[in-house]
């Protein structure tokens, strides 16, 4: 697993749950949210990382769940930066989240490279069991402020 355990969950100063469809278009949504709940509130976590990883997590429950229940994106601010969790119905963990792919991603392949994103850009990234499902999450840390000149 990339960082601290997987069911270790910070408390959060402010948080956003919103239930999306499950279809393609739950992507932009989602990408909106995560921007503007970063972008509202200044805070320091790095909003373009946050959107693709948001983007992947989502993408990936659209894809690899069945049905037409919603997915749940929890977008929560935390005093260390920010923790982003996408709830689907399916209960199986996703493949090569925690660990690395035992093969590379084909390059010549538009599909296969979110969870090593995933990995590479959070400081911690997770999955754990829900009533429904399963929640599989990121964090990214706040970035200090520039200096700014005077």
């Amino acid at each position: 697993m990339n960082g601290p355990a997987l069911h270790e969950r910070p408390s959060a100063s402010a948080s956003w749950r919103i239930a999306l469809p499950h279809s393609a278009a739950a992507v932009p949504v989602a990408r909106a949210l995560v921007r503007t709940a970063l972008a509202e509130l200044e805070h320091g976590a790095d909003c373009d990382t946050a959107e693709l990883l948001t983007a992947e997590l989502v993408a990936n429950a659209v894809e690899h769940t069945t049905g037409d229940a919603p997915i749940e994106l929890v977008v929560e601010l935390l005093p260390t930066g920010c923790q982003v969790e996408v709830h689907d119905p399916d209960p199986v963990p996703p493949g090569n989240l925690t660990r690395p792919a035992e093969t590379e991603p084909d390059p010549w392949q538009e599909h296969g490279r979110g969870l090593l994103l995933i990995r590479a850009l959070s400081s911690s990234c997770g999955h754990r069991p829900t009533e429904s499902g399963k929640a599989v999450w990121f964090r990214l840390p706040s970035i200090p402020h520039q200096r700014r000149p005077v």
